[in-house]
């Protein structure tokens, strides 16, 4: 039997109703108030009179609802009621209520088949088994535990817990498996950091992983407005590691690929980088420098989303990660709101209240950038909220991936380019390409990071003689052809020669790779002084040590 279309739930000045899915669009049913409503005939289950309540969530089997609203105390100084509710979807009855003062980690965490379910009190985590709310069937104990976060899956459940440091101590986060919490070894990895205010901890699907964003408020060396970010990785069989970003900067976005063998990070000062990495924290694919602070994997994992949202103007690069191969690059101006469908192939974007007050609407896209629906919210109404249905995976199968837009009938939005203002005296001379930021192009990095054992001496040798052989090969080629422009300055052909080497040492690689870059910013200062531009004394030096920059490439190329 085929999947149904997943619906959207949309929440705005309007009121709550439900819009179904594609194709068709169409609105399915008008709710004048919050209740609990049957997605399937569209009935009324229960309704609940909670006028102070601000957030809700259901377990993940919606068997229970859960509640909360701000904890009130009386002013004599007596405690407050419990403002943390749990009811039973099926029965209308409440099954537990507690004292929950922050609205930080709020909702209790289930496991998938709600078998487990945990909540931090002060110092514990402590632990529910089968919805029974009313027994704490374990507890974790640690001093000073801020966060914890449960992995998906089934049994044997694992739990993530994270502990700032004090007092010179540095911070910690330790993994332990469902109920071993017992005994100076229970802890199946531990990984410890300094530089860490507040964590953010992400499993992986199959729980063997974890990802920690250790970040700090202050960034002590002024680099950053935004504090200053580390990554880790940490698996349950004990190993740990610290994922070595080659950009410098803030991390703005990391998440897993359902596959759980590789991991996406969106990092470094604008334009940020984007790889992807396996588990060994190598680097696998680099996407370049782009307007981008957000990565999001499809559901079925092949195809990945980089996006520039916030205060970016909405640019998406849609990949087929499998082929590294990028499908579209369709923009959603103002978007502050981005979700996959359930179907893997359909992406929602919106603009919601009170993060704009303006404009505020959805798109349905289709992953090959084409617009299949548009709605624009009245001038005079907000907003609020847009989701889609959720659905269990596997319901919706994965499909071939296309490269060619889709048909629409809803018009396709051309983003107006804004030209650079030119000056009077600058706009009947030609425009000299400048930038303020060099542009870094896709780059697969397997060829790097997947050689598992080291060369030997010998093998370098041949390799080395190999590349020596195959540059002078190009190079006699290059000057018998007729066809070629006359012979340019003798820099450009070892350059174009070696562009392809690698000697098998990181080391030579490494000095290889800088040398390419000044040569590489030689080049366009000689560019801009043949435009008449006026250098600088430290430019013009730059240019002088050309020659010997080229010699020494080529020793290092031919292992001199």
């Amino acid at each position: 039997m085929a999947p149904s279309t997943p619906l959207l739930t949309v929440r705005g000045s309007e009121g709550l109703y439900m819009v179904n899915g594609p194709p068709h669009f169409t609105e399915s049913t008008v709710f004048p108030r919050v209740n609990i409503i049957s997605v399937t005939n569209k009935g009324l289950l229960h309704s609940f009179d909670l006028p102070k309540a601000v957030c809700l969530e259901f377990s993940p089997k919606n068997t229970v609802l859960a509640t909360w609203q701000p904890y009130t105390t009386s002013k004599d100084g007596t405690a407050g009621i419990p403002n943390l509710q749990l009811y039973d979807v099926k029965t209308g009855t409440c099954l537990k209520s507690f004292i929950q003062k922050k609205t930080q980690n709020w909702c209790p965490s289930w496991s998938e088949d709600e078998t487990l379910c945990a909540r931090n009190v002060n110092n514990e985590v402590h632990f529910f088994e089968n919805n029974n709310f009313n027994t704490i069937a374990n507890k974790l104990h640690l001093q000073k535990i801020n966060d914890f976060v449960l992995s998906p899956g089934h049994q044997p459940y694992k739990v993530a817990v994270y502990v700032p440091g004090s007092k010179g101590a540095p911070s910690f986060v330790r993994l332990y498996q469902y109920p071993n919490f017992a005994g100076p070894h229970a802890a199946l990895a531990n990984k410890s950091f300094f530089k860490a205010d507040k964590v953010t901890m992400l499993w992986n699907k199959k729980a063997t992983a974890v990802l920690v964003i250790a970040s700090t408020d202050v960034d002590k060396t002024g680099a950053s407005y935004y504090g200053e970010q580390t990554l880790h990785y940490i698996a349950t069989n004990g190993e740990s590691a610290v994922v070595q970003l080659p950009k410098n900067g803030p991390i703005y976005d990391v998440v897993w690929n359902s596959s759980s063998t590789e991991f996406c990070a969106v990092y470094g000062f604008m334009p940020a980088k984007a790889t992807i990495f396996n588990l060994r924290c190598d680097p696998v694919f680099d996407f370049g420098t782009g307007p981008r602070n957000a990565a999001y994997y499809s559901p079925h994992g092949h195809i990945l989303v980089l996006a520039g949202f916030g205060n970016l103007r909405g640019q998406m690069e849609v990949w087929d990660v499998k082929n590294y191969k990028l499908i579209s690059k369709p923009v959603a101006s103002d978007s502050t709101y981005f979700a996959w469908c359930p179907d893997g192939e359909h992406i929602l974007t919106a603009t919601c209240a009170p993060r704009l007050r303006v404009n505020n609407g959805y798109k349905i896209w289709h992953y090959t950038g084409s617009i299949l629906h548009k709605y624009d919210v009245p001038s005079n109404a907000e907003l609020w909220q847009v989701s889609w249905q959720p659905f269990l995976d596997g319901v919706f199968p994965a499909k071939t991936i296309t490269y060619q837009a889709v048909p629409s009938e809803v018009p396709s939005e051309e983003p107006k380019v804004a030209t650079a203002y030119r000056p009077p005296a600058l706009r009947n001379k030609p425009i000299t390409n400048s930038k303020l930021h060099e542009e870094e192009p896709p780059q697969n990095m397997k060829s790097q990071s997947g050689n598992d054992k080291p060369l030997s001496k010998t093998a370098l040798k041949n390799q080395r003689k190999h590349e020596a052989k195959k540059a002078a090969k190009q190079e006699a080629r290059s000057d018998k052809s007729p066809d070629l422009a006359p012979t340019p300055a003798p820099q450009s052909t070892p350059r174009n020669t070696i562009s392809q080497s690698i000697s098998g040492d990181p080391e030579i690689d490494k000095k290889i790779k800088n040398l390419k870059k000044k040569l590489k910013a030689i080049e366009q200062l000689k560019e801009q002084a043949a435009t008449g531009k006026q250098l600088e004394k430290n430019q013009l030096e730059k240019i002088q040590k050309e020659t010997a920059l080229l010699q020494e490439l080529e020793d290092l190329e031919l292992g001199i």
